[in-house]
């Protein structure tokens, strides 16, 4: 893609925007990047998701070791979940072409909503360590396989269902669960780029200028994250899935019907 100075400044302007997100809620920031590109850079949806991923890589890095540092990421559950998401994500691939993706994101989406209204009343106690045993660990890598899974069938990223998932079935705190939610990212997100960047679907250009920005935005928002209390945080991040919801729920109605003999494309 050949960069003039008004794509520069959007990019730029995209990372800064995707990075605070990232940081601030322990998401990747896929959910808003995508339609950002699409709508303000002029991306096709599949190159915008493969373009997505690559640039989350850069600020996940980031946003997670500035939770580390406050000692706000759990190495073991991070592991455990990756582990579980690089093979749901590689399932999720395969099941695209068996499943009716359209039921699955209308379900996802009533999901979303459900989660939201839970995190509304949920006051996370940050001092809260987790246990492990046999059942957590289980449960740590079938989360992981959930997300991976519905990350290759929606397209979607795995903060928005990993971070509440930890606080409302694990009982972690919000910080240490944004924290592990980043660090589950990095081996998907390479993973995810080397495979989209063999197909071609991904510009490495455009992702390196919103990685490079979305860095220090990170940082910055994984900063304010402990300025803003356990409450306020979980009603933020409540506001965030409604989000999520509402945009899938558009890219579900705006998605053109597939004739008969047309598949659905696969995710980038």
């Amino acid at each position: 893609m050949t960069l003039n100075r008004g794509r520069m400044l959007r990019l730029a302007a995209i990372g800064l925007v995707v990075g605070f997100f990232s940081g601030l809620f322990g998401v990747g920031g896929g959910i808003v990047l995508v339609p950002l590109l699409i709508v303000v850079v002029g991306f096709a949806q599949r190159r915008a998701s493969g373009t997505s991923l690559a640039a989350v890589l850069p600020t996940a890095i980031a946003g997670m070791i500035a939770y580390a540092a406050h000692g706000s990421v759990d190495w073991i559950a991070g592991g455990l979940l990756a582990a579980g998401a690089i093979v749901g994500s590689l399932l999720g691939t395969w099941l695209l072409h068996h499943t009716r993706q359209k039921i699955l994101r209308w379900i996802f989406v009533a999901f979303l909503l459900v989660v939201a209204v839970r995190m509304l009343f949920l006051v996370p106690d940050r001092s809260v360590d987790l246990a492990f045993n046999p059942w957590v660990i289980a449960g740590l890598v079938a989360l992981g396989l959930v997300t991976g899974t519905l990350s290759g069938l929606l397209g979607i990223g795995g903060g928005v269902f990993i971070v509440p998932a930890l606080m409302l079935v694990f009982g972690v705190g919000d910080l240490v669960a944004k924290g592990t939610s980043l660090l589950m990212m990095i081996p998907t997100a390479i993973t995810g780029t080397i495979a989209n960047a063999r197909r071609g679907h991904t510009d490495l250009t455009a992702a390196a200028v919103i990685g490079c920005l979305s860095v220090p935005a990170s940082i910055g928002g994984a900063a304010l994250a402990w300025a803003v209390p356990p409450a306020l945080g979980s009603i933020l991040f409540a506001l965030l899935l409604v989000y999520c919801a509402v945009q899938l729920a558009w890219n579900a109605l705006s998605q053109p019907r597939p004739g008969p003999t047309e598949q659905p494309a696969p995710p980038a």
